[in-house]
């Protein structure tokens, strides 16, 4: 089943009175369920196309439909229930808020929205990713590891269509970001997670099972491998 298409997306911005264009004219599907992996080299337009399919930076034209929904249709008091409900976004630096534990960091989008907090699903997640221990915890008496763990189990809270990572390992150790790729592997096999990840980094992109590569703001691969 289709959870996400995207049709002809371009971004163009404006530097010093020229256009910038970001994004030009890409367009793929995903099925729910997929793990991919979007690759290219620093500028090429990855985190652009990241921040659109997330609801954050509007396409200069194209479209984006999660899950049936056109995400620009929506009026800006939509799209911010949209991605608080859709999308579960992971940064490179974690965004964790520094006065919260890690239960109260992980059930944030559940209580931004006014829902009851889901203690069964947050006592799995919390296991899932081995932070059983440090659910009392404050940020800033995690190690970085555990921080981007609270951060995919505050992503995955809400069991939204889509998670959307940008570069989640690229502030992390090569032990770290292999552990962590191998939680957001695992969240995808065990809850049916469609995830896309945007990374530099080839060798992390091989664990996913599909690559979308983009050079120069465009798609120029689309290839399943495994």
């Amino acid at each position: 089943m289709e959870i996400l298409r995207v049709e002809n997306i371009r971004r163009v911005y404006e530097t010093q009175g020229k256009p910038v264009h970001a994004l030009r004219g890409i367009s793929f599907s995903v099925k729910k369920g997929e793990f991919i992996a979007v690759v290219g080299a620093s500028g090429s337009g990855k985190s652009t196309l990241l921040h659109i399919l997330g609801g954050i930076d509007r396409p200069t034209s194209g479209k984006v439909y999660v899950d049936g929904q056109d995400v620009y249709e929506q009026n800006e008091e939509e799209l911010a229930i949209f991605r608080r409900r859709q999308v579960g976004l992971i940064y490179q630096f974690y965004n964790l808020i520094p006065v919260l534990t890690v239960e109260e960091n992980i059930t944030l989008p559940a209580r931004l929205d006014g829902r009851r907090v889901n203690r069964e699903r947050l006592a799995g997640l919390l296991k899932e990713l081995g932070l059983v221990k440090r659910r009392k915890h404050l940020p800033g008496q995690l190690s970085g590891g555990q921080q981007q763990r609270t951060s995919i189990g505050r992503a995955l809270f809400n069991a939204p269509a889509i998670v959307l990572a940008d570069e989640p390992t690229g502030n992390l150790d090569s032990r770290n970001a292999e552990a962590i790729m191998q939680l957001l592997r695992s969240a995808n096999r065990t809850y049916k997670q469609t995830t896309i990840v945007i990374t530099h980094d080839r060798e992390i992109a091989m664990m996913a099972n599909r690559i979308l590569e983009i050079q120069d703001g465009r798609l120029i691969r689309d290839e399943v491998i495994g």
